[in-house]
């Protein structure tokens, strides 16, 4: 099976250790003082992504369009919200007499990657892009507890916990995407 997420960790080697450098550079992005290890986690993911850390520290499937991590106001606990690129759904495409000649286009690929379309694109033809949401709890047992200030060897937590989402993130979307093919 593939996989939807993996850190990258030989290009952060190379750099240095370059996220731990981030972390460090962006502490503020830390709420301290949380007995649940949400709040760290879902910090430590948006410093391991684009457009926080580019390329990203996390890198993900080229369908995989965004994905952030965010603390349910419900009951505290963490949940994923990842777009995904999407096939156009069946209902669509049995017909094409919506179509009508207009010149419809898909998702555009460049270099393998699917690329919104520019406003020049936008300006010629109409453009139908399927996305799919998912949203979907975490688990939180594997993950850190949040540390205790920002100098309570934060770096090793962040790195502890991007890779545990990565995991469980894997473990939800890797199905999701190779159903989708490639």
């Amino acid at each position: 099976m593939g996989r939807a997420f993996w850190v990258d960790q030989d290009f952060d080697r190379d750099r240095d250790g370059r996220y731990a450098v981030h972390v460090r550079k962006n502490l503020d992005a830390f709420d301290w003082g949380d007995i649940a290890p949400v709040r760290f986690a879902c910090a430590a993911w948006e410093l391991a992504t684009p457009p926080s850390l580019s390329p990203g520290y996390v890198r993900w499937d080229r369908r995989v369009l965004e994905a952030t991590c965010v603390r349910n106001t419900w009951d505290g606990s963490l949940n994923a919200r990842v777009r995904l690129v999407s096939p156009l759904p069946a209902q669509l495409t049995s017909s094409r007499a919506w179509w009508r000649d207009r010149g419809w286009l898909d998702w555009q690929e460049t270099f393998g990657q699917y690329v919104e379309p520019s406003q020049q694109d936008l300006a010629r033809h109409p453009f139908l892009r399927a996305c799919l949401l998912v949203e979907a709890p975490v688990p939180l047992d594997d993950l850190p507890p949040e540390p205790e200030g920002p100098h309570d060897e934060v770096e090793q937590s962040a790195v502890r916990a991007v890779t545990v989402l990565t995991r469980e993130l894997n473990a939800l979307l890797a199905p999701v995407l190779e159903q989708l093919g490639p």
